[in-house]
């Protein structure tokens, strides 16, 4: 029935997920922060990061799935972790009714990964200071004594039933249960759960400590009070860059040379990690007329066959592809998009009307539904959907006494229950805690999602019947209340897959080895890489195929639209094997389920400086944005704001600008112009032409609004210190990942790229 009866899984992958949980709201906090200027004693930093520098460095050859600060990390540590987050995130996949994917299991590694990284540095930076935490300070801890509040998860799992409060003794009980049970397992779930804690309450403490160096001074509030109340109204004209198509500016190789020469050691062109860019395009492996034709005659058939059968679970299980058959209104199926379908359970939209009208026996289909052939026979119609209200009498069917007890119970109330004092009733009698404060109603449910007794019953009495039936959970008085009609088909299902036969595999595999070797046959005759290049993108486009792109950066790879790792694998070790050069071609077609994919590599950028051809492109952009800068500003500098305005047919706008903001009217991040407004500029000056980040400006202030005089900035400097505070543990922690250099092998290593 639709009860939540909670209990606490106290294994350790169920903790290790809450405590990433609360990693990631950190990193959400940082992300949506505006202020990330965090003031933490520089002394605690010195200390924390010069640890850093000592302590063993590990093979050279071997660093296994990876290092932290030059350590191999522990293979057992992360595959225990790994194999901790896998369970706990494929119980919520099943618990939610949703597929568990490849994706979905190296996304779970993935955050595995990320545990182990951060509670490794953690743990040596409060081995350093010292951070302990004893068994005093455990069980208050635990328990929510001496000040420290319940924890979220024991509030939810062990309510006392008749307040609903936190109970202590039912978590004092859970875990000597586990302390004292024989089975190894128990022992060891909760052994794990302890050390958790006593990791999560010493991380508190560290970050704790971190926060109390943080805070705002008087002069930074002012300041910050300043910025946000300050209001300088002003008239503006902009060129955009958009006016001038970047073709009609020429850029010749020596500019680019000379702009790369003087920028190339700045910070944003510096490639912090190895990256590769990969080139590919994919050949589709489809059916021939002939794999069709058979296709559609096997379908012919199989729908007589079904038509015809008395064992549609039998059929089923023979001829689907998804083996799917349960008796009774379980097997409801409903349009997609209906928010009570059950997962796995619908038909296109556009069916509704077809399955609405159907006869019960008919065969409906074949129909397409997300790349399968399905055919249906309709088993049953699901007519209602129901509103009871109900009062549950608990007792376990084992316990005979209590069945006997509660059933006396149920019939004496059931003698005195009608419409006008059911619900007081339910407050008095009613074990169900989750539906006591609704009256015991359940409100437009299906038969199937209760259990069986109470749903038939709720599906089989006219409205107004007032009854009792047993179910696992005690005896349930039930009302009958509503039952609105609904006519969704109980379907028993066949579904094919249309798929090329073997003799047009063998010809596509053939067809994309000669289309492999005629590319290797190019692009071998060239001279350089980028030439090489260039003849793949352009036998590609000759042949019609659309030629994509992808960067892969060696401290963190990730890939999009690719189905499954081995594609994966075969990419990375063409990208990053040791021979790797610019135009390196993929020595076989991958397959990646039904297609072929040739890639060839495009760029090796190597970390630190970049070469010229690294970053090429983004030079061309900056150089042609120069020249247009620079004929914006010779045409715009001499004269006042209305007349330079009219000189180049532009129009005169207005807008209110403030310190703390970086807009300017319509226009977005325009920071250089807003520190030109604020930079001394009096009532009736303008500014020389500004060159902005959506083009050049030339703005005139008309009006300057003061901020309120005030005495009082304590808000302005809490508020400065509660936003401090909330990116301060995460700032510390990015930084001490930045200097530990986390090396990440895992993929490299499956590969046998790297070792």
């Amino acid at each position: 029935m639709q009860s939540k009866f909670l209990i606490i899984n106290s294994s350790i992958y169920i903790r290790t997920l809450k405590f990433y949980r609360q990693m990631a709201i950190i990193g959400k906090i940082r992300e949506k922060s505006v202020l990330l200027v965090v003031i933490i004693g520089l002394a605690l930093l010195a200390f924390i990061f010069t640890d850093w520098n000592k302590g063993g460095g590990g093979s050279e050859d071997q660093i296994g799935y990876g290092t932290i600060a030059g350590e191999v990390i522990d293979d057992k540590k992360l595959n225990e972790a790994q194999d901790n987050f896998v369970n706990s995130d494929e119980q919520q996949a099943y618990q939610s009714q949703k597929p568990y994917t490849d994706k979905d299991r190296q996304a779970s590694r993935d955050k595995a990964w990320n545990y182990v990284v951060e509670s490794t540095i953690l743990e040596k930076e409060m081995e350093a200071l010292g951070i302990q935490v004893g068994e005093d300070e455990f069980d208050s801890y635990l328990y929510g004594r001496d000040g420290f509040p319940v924890l979220q998860e024991f509030l939810e799992n062990f309510k006392d039933s008749a307040t609903g409060l936190f109970n202590s003794r039912l978590l004092q009980q859970r875990i000597e249960q586990m302390e004292s049970s024989e089975d190894p397992k128990d022992q060891k779930a909760w052994d794990d759960s302890k050390k958790y804690y006593i990791e999560r309450r010493r991380q508190e403490k560290y970050f704790t400590l971190l926060n109390q160096g943080v805070y705002a001074t008087k002069v930074e509030a002012e300041d910050e009070y300043i910025a946000q109340n300050e209001v300088k109204s002003i008239s503006y004209a902009v060129r955009r860059f958009t006016d001038i198509k970047d073709e009609a500016i020429k850029v010749s190789d020596a500019e680019m040379k000379a702009y790369y020469e003087e920028h190339k050691n700045d910070k944003i062109y510096e490639n912090k990690s190895a990256s590769r860019d990969i080139k590919y395009f994919d050949i589709a492996i489809e059916p021939s007329k002939e794999d069709i034709a058979e296709f559609q005659k096997e379908m012919t058939k199989l729908k007589s066959d079904f038509a015809s059968t008395n064992d549609d679970s039998t059929f089923v299980m023979r001829n689907s592809e998804v083996k799917q058959y349960i008796g009774g209104h379980m097997m409801t199926f409903m349009p997609e998009g209906n928010p009570k379908a059950q997962q796995g359970l619908t038909y296109p939209v556009q069916m509704d009307s077809v399955f609405q009208r159907a006869s019960i026996g008919q065969i409906v289909g074949p129909y397409e539904d997300k790349g399968t052939m399905r055919m249906a026979k309709v088993i049953d119609f699901n007519k209602y959907l129901l509103t009871v209200r109900h009062i549950l009498l608990k007792a376990s069917r084992e316990d005979a006494a209590m069945v006997a007890k509660m059933k006396k119970k149920a019939d004496s109330l059931v003698g005195i229950l009608n419409k006008s004092n059911f619900d007081e009733n339910v407050k008095k009698f009613s074990e169900d805690e989750g539906s006591v404060a609704t009256g015991g109603l359940f409100e437009d449910f299906m038969d199937f999602t209760m259990v069986p007794e109470f749903g038939n019953f709720a599906n089989e009495n006219p409205v107004g019947t007032i009854g009792k039936v047993q179910t696992q959970f005690g005896w349930h008085i039930i009302e009958v209340v509503a039952k609105k009609p609904q006519n969704y088909p109980v379907l028993a299902v066949v579904q094919k897959t249309l798929k090329p036969k073997s003799g047009t595999l063998a010809e596509t595999g053939d067809k994309v080895n000669d289309l492999l070797y005629k590319l290797d046959s190019r692009m071998s005759g060239k001279k350089d890489g980028k030439a090489k290049v260039e003849a793949f993108d352009t036998l590609a486009a000759k042949l019609g195929y659309v030629v994509r792109s992808i960067t892969l950066n060696e401290d963190k790879i990730v890939f999009y639209g690719f189905t499954n790792a081995f594609v994966e694998d075969k990419l990375i070790k063409l990208a990053f094997d040791e021979d790797v050069e610019v135009g390196k071609l993929c020595g076989s077609p991958i397959k990646d389920k039904d297609r072929y994919i040739i890639a060839c590599v495009s760029k090796v950028k190597e970390a630190g400086v970049p070469t010229f051809e690294d970053i090429e492109e983004t030079i061309k952009s900056k150089v042609i944005q120069e020249k247009k800068a620079k004929r914006f500003i010779n045409s715009m500098k001499d004269g006042s704001l209305s007349s330079m305005a009219k000189k180049n047919k532009l129009e005169v706008l207005t807008a209110e600008v403030a310190f703390a903001k970086t807009e300017v009217g319509e226009a977005r991040l325009e920071p250089e112009v807003v520190g030109a407004v604020f930079s001394a500029l009096k009532k009736g000056q303008k500014t020389e032409p500004v060159i902005g980040q959506s083009g050049v400006f030339v703005v005139r202030v008309d009006k300057i609004t003061k901020a309120p005089a005030t005495n009082n900035y304590k808000d302005v400097k809490a508020s400065l210190e509660t936003s401090m505070k909330s990116t301060a543990g995460n700032l510390a922690k990015s930084a001490l990942i930045e200097k530990a250099k986390v090396v990440d092998n895992r993929r490299f290593r499956s590969t046998g790229v790297r070792m």
